[in-house]
């Protein structure tokens, strides 16, 4: 812990490296240590299982993550820059860092170390989406994932019906996990500066889930009933090729609906019915 503590300044770390954000991989660096502090608190005891990180870049949440009691934190970075930037903090570490090189997209966390598992990430703003879709689909493997997103995804993910950020995202995020920004964070804090707020969120395995039949019926649906969400669902879902009327019945859902106002308890039912008619894929 004290020799983490003595490494230089992170700002300076980075000058000192020459390093620069790649827009390719969507970095933005945190260098404010109370912050990543924060943020690594946030995300529960550390002290046992794995806890993993994606996109480190230089380091800053790692140091955090490390200062907070993280025994066991394993870093995924596809940046070779950064993979090198990190040797001084892995060798600081004592052994509970290990920085791993490999795109995120392309592996399974859980296969990483022991259990249990946390996810804390500053996420690739190019990529954060399609991995939290991955991780709630294997969300009962995790103790929890707290991550930051930019804003706007923040709040797709934790929509309630009836809000215009509801959509496809909500519904699985509120299927698969119990959900909730922690707090926000603004652009000023990065270098460089994105152009939006940023939020951190938190995810936990929802213990309560609804039977909705098939997990890919369900995503399905919602993407059937979301990609025209304007309609009413006796015109959106036809795009399923089955009984739309018939479905919606069954369900107990008013055909003159729309998505964005039903809840992931309506479509679980849906989901539940059309498993039924047309088998689980």
């Amino acid at each position: 812990m004290e020799a983490i503590e003595r490494l230089p300044a992170l700002r300076v770390t980075v000058a000192a490296a020459g390093l620069t954000a790649d827009k390719r991989f969507g970095q933005h660096f945190l260098f404010d240590l109370n912050l990543t502090r924060r943020i690594a608190r946030a995300g529960g005891p550390l002290d046992a299982g794995t806890v993993i990180e994606i996109g480190p870049g230089p380091g800053g949440l790692t140091r955090a993550l490390l200062l907070e009691d993280g025994r066991h934190v394993v870093a995924i970075e596809k940046d070779r820059r950064m993979v090198a930037a990190l040797a001084p903090l892995v060798e600081m570490a004592g052994g509970r860092l290990t920085v791993v090189e490999a795109d995120a997209l392309d592996l399974d966390p859980t296969t990483l170390g022991p259990a249990p598992y946390r996810i804390i990430a500053n996420l690739p703003y190019n990529v954060g989406t399609p991995l939290v879709i991955a991780w709630l689909r294997a969300i009962d493997r995790y103790a929890s994932l707290t991550l930051m997103f930019q804003k706007e995804v923040a709040e797709r993910l934790t929509a309630a019906p009836g809000d215009d950020a509801y959509g496809r995202l909500s519904v699985l995020s509120g299927y698969f996990a119990q959900s909730g920004i922690l707090f926000d964070i603004p652009p000023q804090a990065f270098t460089p500066p994105p152009k939006v707020m940023s939020s951190v969120l938190q995810l936990v395995p929802r213990k309560d889930r609804p039977d909705c039949g098939s997990v890919e019926r369900l995503e399905q649906l919602t993407a059937a009933a979301f990609g025209q969400r304007r309609k009413m669902l006796r015109q959106s879902l036809k795009s399923l090729g089955t009984d739309t009327a018939a479905l919606l019945s069954d369900a107990g859902i008013e055909p003159t609906a729309r998505a964005e106002e039903l809840s992931v308890a309506d479509f679980c039912r849906l989901s539940v019915v059309f498993t039924g008619m047309i088998g689980p894929r």
